[in-house]
């Protein structure tokens, strides 16, 4: 019987399995690559004000670059607005920053309580979409907490 002319040599089959591995990592490194970079533009760092001030003389922060930024609500800072207009300032106890929001604050959010911003820095104040409070009298968000104690301005309860 004749094969076709067809000739099978015994390591044909094995290179072409090595082939489509390879190709199949390939594609899954790509996929990831992709990946890390939709998920770049959708993360959100913490920065304390001392910080993102720091960032922005320096030019390092982006036109339109969504940022969080945290510490406490400056005492006798807060300003209430027409409608739901607020302003306060957030501070590291080193640095503050203005914040304007609009919208329904938490019922926790208060002057000398932990906050975390959420928004962007435009021409040298913080405009939040998003105003996260603490939740009971020992919550504190993680990041302000740590920035608190790098400054040593750390004050347990």
């Amino acid at each position: 019987m004749s094969d076709g002319g067809v000739k099978r040599t015994p390591g044909l089959k094995r290179r072409r399995r090595t082939q489509v591995i390879a190709f199949g990592a390939g594609a899954l490194a790509l996929a990831a690559v992709l990946a890390g970079f939709a998920f770049n533009d959708n993360i959100v760092f913490f920065v304390p004000p001392t910080e993102l001030l720091e960032k922005a003389e320096a030019g390092e922060i982006e036109p339109g670059r969504r940022l969080r930024v945290g510490g406490l609500v400056e005492e006798g800072t807060y300003e209430k607005g027409s409608d739901e207009a607020i302003s306060f300032r957030v501070t590291d106890n080193q640095t503050s920053l203005p914040v304007s929001y609009v919208g329904v604050v938490p019922d926790l959010f208060r002057e000398g309580q932990g906050v975390v911003a959420e928004g962007y820095f435009i021409q040298g104040r913080f405009q939040a979409e998003r105003i996260l409070a603490k939740h009971d009298e020992k919550y504190m968000p993680r990041e302000v907490t740590d920035a608190l104690k790098k400054d040593g301005q750390w004050k347990p309860e």
